[in-house]
């Protein structure tokens, strides 16, 4: 839905719509921009672009995209303990709009290098594990995941999508053939 407080994605309405009446459950993302804007004042830009949540059992909270810079140096000018800082600044923000606590997408190299392995998250925010193998390795921050993220690929036009089944398996919901869903209670009001 939305990057730092200046970029909307101009297709999230369009998608969002044409997965909500497709009955999918749906959320937004937002792409974490630390190096241009506080915690606080992107939660709140997000907020107002699609990044909410509402108790109507379709609808996920909203996401946190925390992963390497594209743009410059991988953990964005900040130390381990101001990016900890910059993502509770977020997570308060939006819990204390929404009353629900953000998920949080990422891979464990990055929440390694650029968190030094907070746990900070582990018990309030759901983690969405960005981990393109076999399996979902050991999750990060003392996490257990809820949603791994397995490959890049997609058709659908959505990234990680390749078929749009959903079906239980191993404890957990696999839907396609991309995500994993571990725990679906954590979306639960």
């Amino acid at each position: 839905a939305t990057e730092g407080t200046g970029y909307r994605d101009p297709s999230f309405s369009s998608h969002y719509t044409g997965a909500t009446n497709a009955g999918f459950v749906r959320g937004g993302y937002h792409f974490a921009r630390p190096d241009s804007a506080s915690g606080s004042e992107q939660a709140s830009y997000f907020l107002a672009h699609g990044g909410g949540w509402s108790n109507d059992g379709t609808t996920l909270p909203g996401m946190l995209d925390v992963e390497t810079n594209p743009k410059g140096e991988r953990c964005y000018g900040l130390s381990a303990s101001s990016m900890v800082s910059w993502i509770q600044d977020f997570v308060d923000t939006y819990k204390s709009k929404t009353g629900r606590y953000p998920m949080i997408y990422t891979s464990p190299s990055w929440w390694q290098s650029c968190t030094g392995d907070s746990r900070a998250f582990a018990g309030t925010c759901p983690l969405v594990l960005a981990r393109w193998a076999d399996s979902p390795g050991t999750p990060p921050g003392g996490w257990t995941h809820t949603i791994w993220q397995y490959t890049n690929k997609y058709e659908f036009g959505v990234m990680g999508i390749r078929s749009m089944e959903m079906r239980q398996v191993c404890g957990g919901w696999l839907l396609g053939e991309c995500f994993f869903l571990v725990d679906l209670g954590c979306f639960d009001a």
